[in-house]
């Protein structure tokens, strides 16, 4: 069976992504969807529903995966759009210690559709540091050269949906370091770096895909307060994460964060 872990912070599109979670899935799926300081005005059709209190995204896939029967497990957002089957498409290209990412498209959400966009998919996202800051960025011409290649090797991810065995979240990613990173910042760096270097490999697999809601305006209905409260914990998140990987803090690691930067050679290396 395949877990599928949603932190929500609003529902506006929540129950349309489980809705097609179901529809599109042919194997067996259960769908747990964790609320973050909040309990759903309409009743989720289809999913376990779990609010919490405590405040962040990090803590919602903690508590998720916790809850998890699944020997796969698989985080999406709260707004994503799926493949038809592509659970089973994921599942056949997972092994042991593999992090799997779908191509990723963007959702136009209102319309529930493909956005009229003329740009490709996403398939590969590389990480630099700037202004002492690690950030993910799209690696345009990886994917351009690497275009024929179904099942591939990435650097990094967005976050927005993830897939792996239950096992390796047990043993490598449990938990989330929230302490640290704070509720929001870093997911795809903490995640990624991890399974990477702890000897796994990240993986796109353009077999199947995923679109994601491109944003064209805020559903989340920040205060001005949550939002510098916000603003301050992604910077605080951004810090820790910059220095935590640059400087090897991670006991399990088998490879230095220079090796994967060696690896991917990505366009920028002030990191280093």
């Amino acid at each position: 069976m395949l877990s599928v872990i949603i932190p929500s912070r609003v529902e506006k599109y929540l129950q349309k992504t489980v809705d097609d979670l179901l529809t599109k899935a042919i194997e067996e799926i259960e769908v747990i969807v964790v609320t973050d300081g909040y309990t759903p005005k309409e009743i989720v059709k289809g999913a376990k529903v779990f609010p919490i209190e405590r405040y962040g995204m990090r803590a919602c896939i903690n508590f998720g995966m916790n809850q998890a029967q699944g020997e796969y497990v698989m985080k999406c957002d709260e707004h994503c759009m799926f493949d038809e089957g592509f659970d089973v498409k994921l599942k056949d290209d997972c092994q042991d210690n593999w992090l799997v990412i779908p191509r990723r498209y963007r959702l136009d959400a209102d319309n529930w559709k493909f956005l009229d966009d003329p740009r490709p998919p996403v398939d590969y996202m590389y990480v630099s540091v700037i202004g002492g800051v690690m950030h993910g960025w799209k690696d345009l011409d990886r994917g351009e050269r690497n275009k024929d290649l179904l099942i591939d090797d990435t650097m990094s991810f967005q976050g927005s949906c993830w897939f792996l065995k239950k096992k390796l979240w047990d043993e490598i990613l449990n938990p989330l370091d929230d302490a640290n990173y704070g509720p929001f910042s870093n997911e795809a760096q903490e995640v990624g770096n991890k399974v990477w270097l702890s000897g796994g490999r990240v993986i796109v697999n353009k077999k199947t895909w995923y679109a994601h809601w491109y944003r064209t305006h805020d559903i989340y209905g920040f205060t001005n307060e949550e939002r510098r409260q916000f603003n301050r914990d992604l910077e605080r998140g951004r810090k820790y994460c910059t220095n935590f990987w640059l400087n090897n803090r991670w006991g399990k690691a088998k490879y230095s964060y220079k090796w994967l930067v060696d690896k991917f050679n990505p366009p920028t290396r002030r990191a280093l």
